[in-house]
């Protein structure tokens, strides 16, 4: 017997329900890299203009989200049964990459920098990435109230404040070449950046491809939700019991039950199944469920299987 509570079809995404958020941070985004790039070309800053292509990797990974949030509301099909719900997962997968990309190239320009310095106009390059400081700020405090429900949201959040810290240490590096004249510290500020970008990219990667892989979502502890299916009344055992996770905010469980031969005559299968729904939903978060109920016995005529 199969059943099914609190079907998610249809219904917006974490990332969805946060798309404003999205919008109002790539505006941002969008100007303070024409900030920058103005800013690294004039002054000749290679900081600027590694912090500027971080934020173009932003801008990029944003408006990937956007359409990936506006994908997966479409409805779901019998081809598609989840519907696209997943490519928000997949937009923060490229985002990730896109991350990781931008860093290898600041390396690299930073290196050719660190071999033949040139000179930088560190006024204009303080003027710029105190702009950027302020509207890091502005976007963190934006995405702040949707990046623990969403990846999309997570990754912006991340990427937003790596780049609040790429443009304290160009700051610091104008501040070192304006009273010391000494430009390699335009290098250095650069490397830092890499530095942040690197780890952050990472995890995000890390986090999509546990998604994909349907690795059971952080925080819940497999063996406790066996515990709690398995003190249900009428419950015997439990098995095949997975949890994965469709997109962010979408966490989704099945199990095979099995269930006393005298619930089961009595007729009491669907308060079994309200029960199990109840409790997950309650104690793990965890409203899209699927359970087969399973007379005592019948697991020897199954196939084999996950415990």
């Amino acid at each position: 017997m199969g059943h099914d509570h609190a079907h998610a079809h249809g219904t917006l995404t974490a990332t969805g329900r946060h798309r404003k958020r999205l919008v109002i941070v790539m505006i941002i985004t969008l100007a303070v890299f024409v900030a920058e790039v103005v800013g690294g070309l004039l002054s000749g800053s290679l900081a600027l203009l590694a912090d500027a292509g971080h934020m173009l990797t932003d801008s990029a990974g944003l408006v990937i989200a956007l359409i990936a949030s506006v994908l997966a509301a479409r409805p779901a099909t019998s081809a598609r049964t989840y519907g696209l719900q997943r490519t928000e997962v997949l937009a923060a997968l490229v985002n990730g990459v896109l991350l990781v990309a931008i860093a290898g190239w600041v390396l690299v320009q930073a290196v050719e920098r660190w071999r033949d310095p040139a000179e930088v106009s560190s006024g204009l390059m303080l003027g710029v990435a105190l702009v950027g400081i302020a509207a890091n700020v502005v976007g963190l405090l934006v995405l702040r109230g949707g990046k623990d429900e969403s990846l999309n949201l997570r990754g912006a959040y991340l990427e937003v404040l790596g780049d609040l810290f790429g443009s304290v240490a160009v700051v610091v590096a104008a501040v070192v070449i304006l009273t010391t004249g000494w430009t390699r510290a335009d290098a250095i500020a650069s490397v830092l950046v890499v530095c942040l970008i690197v780890p952050r990219a990472w995890a995000l990667i890390r986090d999509v491809v546990d998604v994909l892989l349907e690795a059971t979502p952080r925080g819940v502890d497999l063996a406790t939700v066996r515990t709690h299916i398995e003190e249900t009344p009428g419950v015997v055992e439990v098995h095949d019991l997975h949890v994965w996770t469709i997109t962010s905010g979408l966490p989704v469980l099945s199990a095979h039950v099995v269930v006393a031969h005298e619930h089961l005559a009595r007729g009491r299968s669907g308060e079994i199944l309200d029960s199990l729904g109840s409790c997950l939903g309650e104690h793990f978060d965890v409203a899209h469920c699927t359970f087969q109920l399973e007379p005592e016995g019948h697991r020897a005529h199954e196939p084999a299987h996950h415990a």
